[in-house]
Order: C-alpha cells, then structure tokens, then sequence
C-alpha cells in the first residue's frame, strides 16, 4: 500500500515537473518568436529618423523635415531611396527559420558583417535591425532584430518583403553618394532672372535671356537679338522646370577631378533666380578609350556621346546626361538668329 502510494506520488510529481517545463518552453518560445520576428512597423509616418551603417564602417542619418527627408546637416536627399525604407518596414514579413544546422554559422557571420539599420519613433529609439546576407534562393532576406523590451535576438531568421520578389538589403545604404538629391533645377519659368550660356567651341552660338522685365529678352554675346519669338522663349525657360544631373562620381580620384576641372569645358551655363541664388555649371566632355561608330562604321567621335562631367558651383562633380541638358544648351533650336551670327 505505502509502495502504491510513493508510487502515485511520484507520478504527480513527474506530471507537475513536465506540465512546468513544457510552460516555460511555451512561454519562452512565445518571447522568442516576438524577439526575432516583431520587425515590421505598422505605421511608418511616426518613423522619423533611420541611422544606416554598413559593413566598412560608412554612416548616413537620416531625418523627416515635414513631408520630406534629410541628411543629418538639413541637406537634400533622394526622396524616392527613403520611400523604399519605408516601404520596407511596413511590408516586411516573416519566411522562415534557418536549418538548425546553419543557425550558428550565420549567427557567427552576422557579428562581424551586416548593415545596421536604427529606427527612430516619434524621436525615440525603437528597434535596430541587422541586415545579413540573402537567403539561399535570393527570396529573402537573413536578419536579426534587436528593441528595447526583448533585447537583441540571439538567432538570424530569414524575412522577406510581402508580395515582392527579391532581397531587402540593397535599399540600404550608407554611401553618402548613393544619397545625393540629383536635382540641379526645378523652378517655374516666373522664378528666373537671367540666363547665360557660354559655348566654349562655337563663341557665336552664346545667348543671354533676361527674364526680369514682362517682356523677355535674349543677347547673344551682349547683342540683342531682333526677331526672337517670345513663346519661344517661354519653351526654353520651361525646360528649368526638371533638370537632375545622373550620377555621382564613383569613377574619378581626387588627383583626376583636379585635372578634370583645369582642363576647357566644353559650355557653362550661368542661371540667377529672382530670389538671389546663383547656380554655375561648368561642362566637360568624356574621352573613350575607343571612338564611336555610327551604323555604317564611320568614326564619329572619341567623346562619349551619351554622358558628360558637370562641375557645379566649383564644388561637386557629377556625371550628366546630354539627352537631358540638350534642352537649356542648345540655344539655336530655340532662337535661329543665333546661327546667322
């Protein structure tokens, strides 16, 4: 009977110590899925600041100045680089665990390289997220979540955006190039004093437009011209209303720009606002290694057709497009008196 007894009460004991353990597993487990998985926000128009670092050690802080964004010192930014951030935090989702296998692996690979994501609500800190590599199949992405109530997850997971295909990690950068605003002009033809477009090559093809009086007027070399149509000038002075440069420089050294910007442009073009400001540029044509053919293999030229260097206001150096800036610097589509000159 006593045996029976002990018996019995060892059973509870065992069904207690295992309903106790299997509680604990449950409830760690539920603390440990809100730890890595929690990583989505909900409402991104409280978000309003993102600190990125990546894996060199590169930093950009980002921050909501009304509607818009800006760098850490109040500067212009690339609107449409942070609309995919956001869009991001609000889509992101969960898509797997790593194999038990691998776990310690990425988890070890993750400490010493990763893009370091610091999300900022409302002026405080909420959550950091840790950008691995991609997953296997590249849908995907592996990661790591970190906030204030749960700490820093121990394991990566992988996550991915909803109803897109692809990898998370390349819409954040802390390249500060990556983030340079490429708008040089985006003013309304009323918010423009003068114009001056000085043709290095062909002097005679200069032109002025003076836009301070209700009638418009266009010079070429200081001469005014006697027959310009002024809807004609209106079109032009139209074209400022979006002109963006392409590309930041990632191919020239310090040495090369220094170079580059004591060498002849090939024009400069001279914009005052009515407000005061004045913008500079000073153009530059690329050499190619090879000269261009047209389609039937006559040598056109060894500039590149396509693309030129832009230095503006004797700082930055950018590469442009001359299917966009045709529009401001060929003066003689728009006023062909230019060309009896």
């Amino acid at each position: 009977m006593m045996n029976k007894k002990v018996l019995l009460l060892g059973s509870i004991l065992t069904i207690a110590l295992l309903a106790f353990v299997t509680y604990r597993v449950i409830k760690d487990s539920g603390k440990s899925d809100k730890d890595l998985l929690d990583f989505s926000i909900s409402d991104t128009s409280k978000v309003d600041k993102i600190v990125i670092t990546d894996a060199f050690s590169n930093k950009i802080t980002l921050k909501r100045d009304g509607k818009n964004w800006t760098d850490a010192q109040g500067g212009c930014i690339a609107q449409t680089n942070i609309q995919l951030i956001l869009q991001a935090f609000k889509n992101i989702e969960f898509k797997g665990y790593l194999p038990e296998k691998s776990v310690k692996k990425f988890t070890n690979l993750m400490t010493a390289q990763h893009t370091k994501v610091e999300i900022f609500i409302d002026g405080d800190w909420n959550k950091t997220w840790y950008i691995g590599p991609a997953a296997q199949d590249h849908y995907g992405q592996i990661m790591l979540l970190e906030t204030e109530g749960q700490g820093k997850a121990k394991q990566p997971v992988i996550m991915k955006l909803k109803d897109i295909r692809g990898i998370i990690e390349p819409r954040f950068f802390a390249d500060k190039r990556k983030w340079v605003c490429t708008k040089i002009f985006e003013l309304k033809q009323s918010q423009i004093a003068t114009v001056d477009v000085q043709n290095i090559d062909k002097p005679n093809l200069n032109f002025q437009i003076d836009n301070q009086s209700k009638t418009p007027k266009v010079l070429s070399n200081g001469k005014l011209l006697t027959q310009p149509d002024t809807m004609m000038i209106f079109r032009y002075l139209q074209n400022f209303k979006k002109i963006h440069f392409n590309l930041a420089n990632y191919e020239l050294n310090q040495k090369q720009v220094d170079s580059l910007k004591q060498s002849k442009p090939f024009s400069i073009l001279t914009l005052k606002e009515k407000n005061g400001k004045t913008t500079r540029l000073r153009m530059f044509r690329i050499k190619r290694k090879e000269a261009q053919k047209n389609e039937f293999a006559e040598v056109l030229t060894s500039d590149d057709m396509d693309s030129f260097w832009c230095e503006i206001n004797g700082k930055d150096l950018v590469k442009c497009q001359y299917f966009v800036f045709n529009s401001i610097l060929i003066g003689e589509a728009y006023f062909p008196e230019l060309n009896s000159n």
